[in-house]
Formats: structure tokens, C-alpha cells, sequence
């Protein structure tokens, strides 16, 4: 059997993801025969079937649903050689960390302070991206480390936790709620997540935010709560940083606590990830320490 093409393999995955030659056409900015053909021709290379294709659908055939995860796997492999190439080629050379803005437990300034001391420091940039992008930028060779909230996807991914902190519901001051001194999620019934989901399937909670259609940022966010068109699920350190007249913040006592990490490709064997790494964990042991410190002398 010989080697498969990337081109083969981006022609699959998008026939695969659409399950429609014609629509998978269109996403590849290509004609309808080729791509069938070029089809045709991988499944005789493989000796398997890959599509069931009738008058009225295309479906996967088990050979196909295994090739399709592995075929993503290795496009994704082969972008990511191509950008860390890239960019390990460049005249200067920096560290690429993913973020979302602000969710960062107010660690990153400190974090950042401490790697610059590393002697493997490189000079820093800030990737920025919406909820749940960092771990993808990763792999895709577009970041070398990234702050993360778990859960997330971590295929190829190691991590280490930094802090584990609280999610507050975050609601209109003039909501009959905010009298309120504890939620649960049943309380928040007919009320919608920033993403449109309703706040109280407890499918979503463990999602502090989701994927966005309303608003692109916190402070659109911020915005769309105080009317009382949405209510949103904030780590505590994202509510310390964002007190608002129009907002309450109240404990939801089904709302899980929320892991903040930092993450890495598993294969990554960069000294300045590494110093990165350790100035992290570093800075979050020492806030670990001193907010067990602050409970203790709250509760004696």
C-alpha cells in the first residue's frame, strides 16, 4: 500500500464532516467528479470502504469513523509541523502563550515577572483567543504554552493545575434573585448562558461561560447581564476584577469549583516552556499558600 496525501486526507475529512460530496465540494473550493474520484481512488488504495453512499445520504462505515479520527489527528500533526517550523526559523524567536483575556486568576502579570528571571526566558506573546481555543492553538503549533480552565480538551496536551477556585452566578442587580444569598442551578429555570443554552441544565455548568453568539468579551458580557438578557457563570477571580453596580454575584451550590492549568504539547522540549512551566507553578503554589493562610485566620 502506498503512503497516504495530506490532499487525500483533507479531501476525506471534509467529505467525512459534511457527509454530502456536494457540499464537501464547495468547502474545498473544488468540482463534485474530482473529489469523487479522489475517493474512489482511496478506498481501492486502502482495500476498504469508507463511505455508505445512497440515493439519499453518505454514512460513515466503521472503517471510515477510524480513519476519520486519525486522519484529523495527522492534518492536525502536519499544520503544527508546519508553524512550529516556522516559527522556531524565526530571526527572533519568542515564547507564544494562549489565553482568554482575563481568565488567568489574575496570576499572569506575577507569572510573567517570575519567568522573565529564568535565564531559558525567551520574550513573550500573548496569544489571545475565545473560550476553549487555547488547547487547539497547541496543537495546531500557533502557541507553545497556554493558561487553561479544565475541563478541557487535552489530546496531546500535558498540564499541571494551578488554582481551584469558585464559579459565581453572575446576574442583574434588579433580578428577584440577586435578594438571594445562595443559588442552585434549578433557581436560574427561563434564564439563558451568554452561548443561549438555558442556565439550568446541568450540561452547561461546568462551562463558566461557553462559546459566545451575544457577546465577544467580558465587558459586552458584563453589559448584556446587567439588562437582565443573560446571566453568566464567573470564576471568583474573574468577578473580584469586575465589580459592577448592575451585577450581583451569588454562590450556586450545584455550580462545580473551576481548575485553572497550564498546558503544553506533550512533545514540546522548549527550555523557555519549561521555565514558563515552573514560574507558573511556582507563582500559584505561593497564592495557594497564602489564601490557606487568609481562610485560616478568617475561620480561628
Amino acid at each position: 500500500m502506498n503512503d497516504l496525501e495530506v490532499r487525500q486526507l483533507r479531501y476525506f475529512v471534509a467529505v467525512a464532516e459534511e457527509l454530502h460530496f456536494g457540499r464537501a465540494a464547495d468547502r474545498l473550493g473544488m468540482a463534485q467528479p474530482p473529489l469523487s474520484r479522489t475517493i474512489r481512488d482511496l478506498e481501492r488504495q486502502l482495500g476498504v470502504t469508507l463511505f455508505e453512499r445512497t440515493t439519499r445520504q453518505v454514512k460513515l462505515t466503521s472503517a471510515g469513523e477510524v480513519l476519520l479520527r486519525d486522519a484529523r489527528t495527522a492534518l492536525e500533526a502536519v499544520t503544527a509541523a508546519a508553524h512550529r517550523a516556522q516559527h522556531a526559523g524565526s530571526a527572533s524567536p519568542r515564547l507564544r502563550i494562549a489565553l482568554k483575556a482575563d481568565i488567568d486568576g489574575g496570576l499572569l502579570p506575577q507569572i510573567l515577572d517570575a519567568y522573565g528571571t529564568d535565564p531559558a526566558a525567551l520574550p513573550h506573546e500573548l496569544v489571545l483567543g475565545g473560550f476553549g481555543a487555547q488547547p487547539q492553538a497547541l496543537r495546531d503549533g500557533l502557541a507553545d504554552v497556554a493558561l487553561v480552565l479544565h475541563p478541557v480538551d487535552d489530546r496531546g496536551l500535558d498540564s499541571e493545575p494551578l488554582l481551584t477556585e469558585p464559579v459565581l452566578v453572575a446576574i442583574a442587580a434588579t433580578d428577584p434573585l440577586a435578594a438571594r444569598t445562595q443559588l442552585c442551578l434549578a433557581d436560574l429555570a427561563g434564564r439563558t448562558l451568554p452561548n443561549g443554552a438555558p442556565a439550568d441544565d446541568d450540561r452547561t455548568a461546568p462551562s463558566p461561560s461557553g462559546a459566545t453568539r451575544q457577546a465577544s468579551n467580558l465587558s459586552e458580557i458584563f453589559s448584556l447581564v446587567e439588562t437582565g438578557s443573560i446571566v453568566f457563570f464567573a470564576p471568583a477571580s474573574v468577578a473580584r476584577r469586575n465589580p459592577r453596580p448592575g451585577v450581583a454575584y451569588r454562590p450556586a451550590s450545584d455550580l462545580p469549583n473551576r481548575t485553572l492549568a497550564v498546558a503544553w504539547p506533550q512533545e514540546a522540549r522548549s527550555p523557555a516552556v519549561a521555565a514558563f512551566v515552573r514560574a507558573a507553578c511556582a507563582i500559584a503554589a505561593t497564592y495557594n499558600a497564602q489564601a490557606d493562610t487568609q481562610m485560616q485566620s478568617t475561620t480561628a
